[in-house]
């Protein structure tokens, strides 16, 4: 019997390091290490963003942070048109340039398409410095110089997130995000405390953590990717060109729809402004960090470790096995997302007061029970989100125009109707009935995704290796 057991036992030991050994066990262990670490990026951001609204909303009259919010608005367009669209094509590219051993030259793209960037966003600040000096708008110009920075800095540190996600440098990329979200509320409020209450001073105290982020980010690219730095002005002109002009032909209809849903986003804050005051805005603005944030984190979570994953396995495309099972993992991942909204949404509503008076200043508790409904449409927005990932692993990123715009213009009417016929609480559930038809909208969309996508490998710029 001892002998047996002694068998049985060495047995069993045999088969646990050939498991050890397979490479299914090493992938999944290697996902598991990265979720971890992006887990723990995340968490920490979204305990800083939690205290963060805490100390602000003490610190911040209603009125001074919905002029905060405001200025933030002008921050996420430049998101939206420029720097979203132009990370986004630098995350779904790394995987195809890697293939196809071409990183000198995608690197080398992606610092053209953000200079290019750069200038435009610099000429359209100063067009409207000049425009608000001539109507005697002048008090302005400082908090539209740390707009500007703000946004640039915040560009930089989404495409370097992105080429570092694409590569799988989950550690870094967690140590950024977390660290940069409590450094950003922690600076605005030692400025605040030394400067004085003002929304310019707390958008230069997000402008200065973030160039310390990304100072430190840039230390870490050059370090893991100085080969391809130095080898990518060995390229031809005409190699780098192919690859600006696809990333930048695949982030056209971001830029395109994102003017629309720049508009939708800011248009609930500007319809509280124009038709009620800026104390409304501050108001909107704390329902919307303690309620949607949280949902965006952890989409986040989910979608900063999944993206570079479902790239990596649909690579350039051609081979439908890979994109079939890229498709049914996304499909997972949406209907978790919806799930999770349904629960988040109930135990908002049965704990929102609680909620509000743990996480916000005694002035902004009188609107708890809005919470549970910015969690409702926030998180089908997400979901809606998730499930347009079909589109991006695909490169068809023109489908989504048409939604996206619709959609927008949709919100945007929404936004202001709610806010002139029920103030506030118009404006919240605007944003749920937008969420609905836009989440729905796009699960119809992505419906037909099976069907192979339309862009062919002619027209890639790692073409020439695919075709030896």
């Amino acid at each position: 019997m001892w002998a047996s057991f002694t068998y049985m036992k060495a047995a069993n030991s045999g088969i646990n390091k050939a498991l050890r050994a397979s490479p299914a066990f090493s992938h999944i262990r290697q996902l598991f290490r990265e979720f971890l670490w992006v887990g723990w990026g995340q968490g920490i951001a979204a305990l800083g963003g939690i205290v963060g609204v805490r100390l602000m909303t003490t610190v911040l009259s209603p009125g001074i942070y919905g002029e905060l919010a405001l200025g933030m608005t002008m921050v996420t367009l430049t998101q939206q048109v420029l720097s979203g669209p132009l990370s986004q094509a630098s995350l779904r590219f790394y995987a195809p340039a890697q293939e196809a051993n071409k990183m000198g030259a995608y690197v080398r793209g992606v610092q053209v398409l953000f200079t290019q960037a750069t200038v435009i966003l610099i000429s359209i600040a100063a067009a409207l410095g000049l425009g608000l000096w001539r109507f005697g708008l002048a008090k302005w110009l400082g908090f539209i110089c740390v707009i500007l920075a703000f946004s640039l800095l915040t560009g930089y540190k989404s495409a370097v997130d992105s080429i570092q996600n694409a590569a799988r440098q989950r550690a870094i990329v967690a140590w950024h995000q977390g660290v940069g979200e409590w450094l950003r509320f922690l600076t605005a409020i030692a400025l605040v405390s030394i400067l004085g209450e003002f929304s310019s001073v707390t958008m230069l105290g997000y402008a200065i953590s973030s160039a310390i982020v990304v100072g430190s980010q840039l230390i870490f690219f050059r370090r893991i990717f100085s080969s391809s730095i130095s080898s990518s002005y060995l390229i031809k002109q005409s190699e780098i060109d192919s690859w600006v002009k696809q990333m930048r032909s695949y982030a056209l209809p971001f830029a395109l729809w994102g003017i629309f849903t720049w508009a939708q986003i800011a248009s609930d804050r500007w319809a509280l402004r124009i038709i009620e005051d800026t104390s409304s805005v501050g108001f909107y603005a704390v329902l919307y960090q303690i309620g949607y944030y949280p949902i965006a984190l952890l989409s986040g979570l989910f979608m900063q470790l999944i993206s570079p994953v479902l790239f990596s396995w649909a690579g350039d495309g051609e081979d439908k096995g890979r994109m079939n099972r890229t498709r049914g993992f996304n499909n997972l991942i949406v209907l978790g997302s919806v799930i999770l909204t349904f629960l988040g949404t109930m135990l908002t509503f049965l704990l929102h007061s609680r909620i509000f008076s743990l996480l916000v200043g005694p002035e902004y508790r009188s609107i708890s029970y809005l919470l549970p409904l910015i969690v409702l449409s926030g998180g089908l927005f997400i979901s809606g989100q998730i499930a347009s990932q079909l589109l991006l692993i695909s490169f068809d990123t023109k489908r989504l125009i048409v939604p996206k715009i619709v959609t927008a213009i949709l919100g945007i009417s929404l936004n202001f109707l709610g806010a002139y016929k029920l103030g506030l609480l118009g404006v919240v559930l605007s944003g749920v009935f937008f969420s609905i038809i836009y989440f729905v909208w796009i699960l119809f969309l992505t419906k037909g995704c099976s069907k192979s996508f339309q862009v062919s490998l002619e027209d890639r710029p790692f073409a020439e290796d695919a075709r030896g």
